[in-house]
């Protein structure tokens, strides 16, 4: 019989809602007896139907496409041009040294960004598990791509979902489903059917592919694999999410397309006059070949690759992983961190700070092991916080909930072991803990009696409640006292605590209901302590004028209480729950603004998230996502910076983050941002650096062109100019250090320029400076020393590389001193001026580079006449900038 054909994405829909369901209407769904399983025979059909239970693909971009995109640059597109023209007119030299600048920027932006191409891989290996499974009667255990719905999966603490399960089965079973749905304590799980409207995170008889089993043991049947899971829609949105241009791509891009404009108008203008005057039409050509050499700035691709890739470097070493270059200068633009609250602003460890008991509270000190006897009270609740368990402590690493290991680690500190309370009172059955009662009991034998210890939310706890223990005994709950709990439980989850209620009653019966006629002991309040370095992380972006925001999945009341704890706005009115974001292209305006000023997002799924990344870069701001959890990582690629947590993050979101922090420190993002906003400031330092030096080279050869007079510069001389200026000096900047003071100002403007309007309007000063000084040194030995032109081109020549030179001087702050500054401070200035002095007397004095280039040596007076020339630049910078810092 031939295969069934692949059904369609709408016929793959394998089971509505099966949560709602229950256990036995999805058996008959699929056909099956769970003793059995699923046959050979079924699992080929359905296997060739539903195809291997994997997630969907991404393209990898090649090798190949990597290096392509290094070419992809107006700029890099404007050399190539350059290039070609030069081949095909027969300026070969030419044509070949812009081809090497080519290649090595290439080079280096390649080799770089290698490794940063492969955000989805960590998804797929989540998938290299097994499935312990039951087919044709018999368990064995299969890899989890062969899985298909319907099968029947056997799970234990320990194991990896391998698909979305339907829970048949379920004893003492947990998952930690943290990284999908951004809980952070593992979820209990049960087999009861649920209302369809349930959301996910409170799916209690439903396991979900690459979540963990924490503890307990179950069976469940497949009902979705593949790109159908919930795993699934996630990676499906971390693929759907762009990769956009970063805010140094655009300017780049823009610096670009002005350069293209200038090179295009002033080589009409340039040919138009040669024509006009008569001149040789290959004169012509070679003219404006050397002023596209000329405008374009050979050296701006590879120090800016260069600058950025040292800015990774040096962030790797302070524990700041960066994956994509340009996202190094991003990050000093950042102007809103979207933060997640646990294990990002806490440290993700619950502890017992304290009992609350009627009419007394016992404060837990963590240097002091609470005395049981100081109260008989505190004894029972220390008690019953460790029966009602499925913890375990252990030295290498604590198994279970952390809330139930806290509850665990506080009993023994006080003597209370539940080794030795079991051996006492042997545990007989336990009510697993369910997303419906929000509670867990566990019934143990007392002597003659059954002792039923009860855990879970206080609301829950309290309803369930009739009698409290008093210091004098247990008296009757009155409807005040319970109140007064309620506003208790409220006033504490105000502070960042997590409630767990404890309660107990004695009864004659095993199958005895075990949430009714309780007696309440009082509350456990649990803290998951804040990083101690975050109050002054924060302290110093709210400085630098970057707003941090919570979004977390936890609930408002102890979103708030961290968030006040660690020094963020708390405000009620500025807490906002996710669902506010739906529908956010629909809002208006007013509504929009109450968003933008809320300061936490609590109870905030993977797809609002995306919206409100959306939301804030509409109006213009470039943002910054925290987190660490599979359902992260599509905003962690729709951000303009993703910051993954490298500790506790999952491979998933490491993956798909432009950022890691090794030590998962908030800190660390600050550290990051100075180290960012300090790289823009040098990047713009030394294309001005470029641009003056550049734009005085077309300006140079338009003047002289206008007026009739011999080229004073030739096309291979402007590209060992170039080479000499464009390359090293800018380098030097590119590694300047960062001012004391570049946090406390705030973000530049993400619309801003590279170079603004007062850098276009400096760089037009240099260059009638520059071309003053060199055309003036170009006439002289011209006309006034009437010597020829060959030797006069020599002067203008070395002129202008030694102008350069000492150009990078005026590149420091109006502010800083003249003789000590960050400028002069910079031994990589040093090294590049005398690594320029070098190349220039090698094109002047080594035989064979002085030919090709056409130089010849000068004598004393005309290098006179250059030093003269070359400091006309300086003094006339340095002069300027006096009179800025005196008026200012």
């Amino acid at each position: 019989m031939p295969d069934t054909p692949m059904k369609t994405r709408e016929e793959k829909e394998q089971i509505q809602s099966p949560w709602s369901l229950s256990d036995v209407e999805v058996i008959e769904h699929f056909e099956l007896n769970p003793d059995q399983g699923l046959t050979n025979e079924e699992v080929r059909k359905r296997l060739h139907s539903y195809g291997p239970n994997r997630l969907r693909q991404k393209q990898k971009v090649t090798a190949w496409q990597l290096l392509i995109n290094q070419f992809k640059s107006l700029v890099i597109i404007l050399l190539g041009i350059a290039s070609i023209a030069a081949f095909i007119f027969g300026e070969w030299l030419e044509s070949f040294a812009v081809a090497i600048a080519l290649v090595i920027n290439a080079a280096i932006g390649f080799f770089t960004e290698l490794k940063a191409t492969r955000s989805m891989e960590a998804l797929h290996r989540l998938e290299r598990v097994t499935a312990r499974v039951h087919r044709e009667g018999q368990s064995s255990e299969i890899p989890a791509a062969d899985l298909v719905p319907g099968d029947v999966v056997l799970v234990d603490a320990g194991d990896l979902v391998p698909a979305d399960l339907r829970l048949i089965e379920a004893n003492r079973l947990r998952a930690d489903e943290s990284a999908l749905t951004g809980e952070s304590v593992p979820t209990h799980k049960s087999t009861a059917p649920l209302n369809e409207s349930t959301p996910l995170a409170e799916r209690a008889n439903m396991l979900f592919k690459g979540t963990a089993i924490t503890s307990g043991s179950g069976a469940g049947i497949v009902t979705a694999t593949g790109m159908e899971t919930e795993l699934g829609t996630v990676a499906g949105l971390v693929q759907e999410a762009e990769d956009e241009m970063t805010p140094l791509e655009k300017r780049l891009e823009r610096l670009g397309r002005r350069l293209m404009l200038l090179t295009l108008v002033m080589g009409i203008v340039v040919a138009a006059a040669g024509l006009i005057g008569g001149r040789d039409v290959m004169l012509v050509l070679e003219t404006a070949i050397a002023m596209a050499i000329a405008a374009v700035p050979e050296g701006l691709p590879v120090v800016a690759t260069i600058a950025l890739a040292r800015g990774m470097w040096r962030m790797a070493g302070h524990n700041a992983l960066i994956s994509r270059l340009s996202a190094v200068e991003t990050l000093g633009a950042t102007t809103v961190i979207f933060t997640d609250k646990t294990g990002t602003l806490t440290e993700n460890r619950m502890r017992v700070r304290r009992f609350i008991l009627s009419g007394k509270e016992i404060a837990i000190d963590e240097d002091q092991a609470p005395d049981p006897e100081q109260d008989a009270r505190l004894k029972q609740i220390l008690q019953v916080g460790a029966l009602c368990n499925n913890a375990s402590l252990n030295k290498e690493k604590d198994l279970g909930d952390p809330t139930e290991t806290a509850l665990l680690r506080v009993a023994e500190a006080a003597g209370v072991t539940r080794k030795e309370l079991l051996e006492e009172f042997p545990e007989i059955r336990e009510e697993a803990f369910s997303s419906e009662t929000k509670m867990m009991a566990t019934f143990h034998e007392q002597g003659g009696k059954i002792l039923v210890a009860v855990k879970g939310a206080p609301e829950a706890v309290l309803e369930c409640c009739t009698r409290v223990a008093e210091e004098d005994g247990v008296v009757e709950l009155s409807q005040g006292a319970r109140s007064q709990w309620v506003e208790q439980n409220r006033s504490l989850a105000e502070q960042g605590l997590r409630l767990m209620a404890l309660a107990y009653k004695e009864t004659e019966d095993k199958s005895d209901e075990p949430y009714a006629d309780l007696t309440l002991l009082g509350f456990a309040a649990l803290h998951d302590p804040p990083r101690k370095d975050v109050p002054n992380a924060l302290e110093e972006c709210a400085t630098a004028g970057i707003r941090v925001i919570m979004v977390t999945g936890d609930h408002p009341a102890t979103a708030r209480g961290i968030a006040a704890a660690v020094g963020l706005e708390a405000d009620e009115s500025k807490t906002l729950k996710g669902d506010v974001l739906q529908g956010t292209g629909s809002l208006s305006s007013e509504e929009r603004e109450k968003l933008i000023q809320a300061s936490i997002f609590a109870r905030v799924t993977p797809e609002q998230k995306l919206s409100l990344i959306s939301l804030y870069r509409e109006r213009g701001e470039i943002v910054a996502m925290t987190g660490d959890g599979v359902n992260d990582a599509p905003a962690l690629k729709k951000a303009d910076i993703g910051v993954a947590m490298g500790q506790r993050g999952t491979q998933v979101a490491k993956e798909a983050a432009d950022m890691v922090l090794k030590d998962d420190r908030f800190g660390t993002i600050v550290v990051a941002i100075r180290y960012g906003r300090n790289i823009f400031n040098n990047i713009r330092n030394f294309i001005y650096y470029l641009i003056s030096g550049n734009v005085s080279e077309v300006a140079i050869i338009t003047l002289a062109t206008l007026v009739g007079a011999p080229l004073p510069l030739l096309p291979l001389q402007i590209l060992y100019i170039n080479l000499i200026g464009d390359v090293f000096p800018a380098l030097a900047l590119g590694m300047g250090e960062a001012r004391p003071q570049i946090m406390q100002q705030p973000p530049r403007d993400p619309e801003e320029p590279v170079l603004t309007r007062r850098h276009w309007l400096g760089i037009g000063g240099h260059t009638l400076v520059f071309s003053a000084a060199v055309l003036g040194a170009f006439a002289v030995a011209l006309v006034l020393w009437e010597i020829p032109a060959e030797r006069a081109v020599t002067i203008s020549f070395s002129s202008l590389v030694l102008a350069r030179l000492w150009h990078v001087f005026n590149m420091r702050d109006p502010a800083s001193p003249l003789l000590r500054n960050e400028i002069t401070t910079n031994p990589y200035i040093w090294a590049a001026i005398g690594i320029g002095l070098g190349l220039l007397l090698s094109a002047i004095y080594l035989p064979g580079l002085s030919n090709v280039l056409g130089l010849i040596p000068p004598n004393p007076r005309e290098w006179l006449l250059i030093l003269a020339a070359s400091l006309v630049p300086l003094v006339v910078g340095q002069t300027v900038k006096l009179r800025a810092r005196l008026n200012r």
